[in-house]
């Protein structure tokens, strides 16, 4: 499996949140590789997505990123949470995929120690799940994805996929219905 090249993220965000799902996100720490497949995401439209941070084209120091290429790392917390997304859309149009669950595949016991007690199916099965546990933290922020130490690799191509409302937005007008979270169809660790 070969690095995604920055070419890979210059497709419209619908597509590229579709096109991740199989990918393999791997993160490097001093302490050891953790890595997953991405089983889940959800895209977020830019400007006109009432559910997007970027909405009617909000800059701030936190969205600065979006408004960049492509390709890069956007993270945030909320509610004490790190969430992980990938920036899309063109220079000046701010669009991100949230990257929503991984199968972890990759160390393991980093992911199990990392994350306590749980259960298997529960180590990465929501977005502050997953960057928890591969060790994914708010200064990745601004990352470009084709270098080390937080990239995404090929991986495999799933046999289907599912679409539907995407979770947690029910403020945002009709956006809230807008079926743009993706998942491989009966993946044990999709979120729900």
């Amino acid at each position: 499996m070969s690095i995604l090249p920055a070419e890979f993220y210059e497709q419209p965000t619908l597509e590229l949140a579709k096109s991740l799902l199989g990918c393999k996100l791997v993160k490097e720490t001093e302490i050891g590789t953790a890595s997953g497949y991405i089983v889940e995401t959800e895209a977020y439209v830019g400007p006109g997505d009432r559910a997007a941070h970027s909405f009617n084209n909000k800059r701030t120091p936190r969205t600065e990123v979006m408004f960049g290429p492509p390709g890069y790392v956007y993270t945030y917390v909320m509610h004490t949470h790190c969430l992980v997304n990938v920036v899309s859309g063109e220079v000046g149009h701010p669009e991100a995929v949230l990257i929503r669950a991984v199968e972890p595949l990759e160390g393991i016991e980093l992911i199990q120690e990392r994350r306590g007690d749980k259960k298997e199916k529960d180590l990465t099965n929501g977005p502050g799940k997953l960057t928890k546990a591969l060790g994914i933290i708010k200064s990745d922020y601004g990352h470009p994805l084709d270098q080390s130490p937080l990239y995404i690799k090929n991986g495999y191509s799933p046999k289907h996929i599912s679409q539907g409302k995407r979770i947690g937005i029910d403020n945002s007008g009709e956006a809230r219905d807008y079926p743009w979270r993706f998942w491989i169809t009966e993946n044990r660790f999709v979120s729900r």
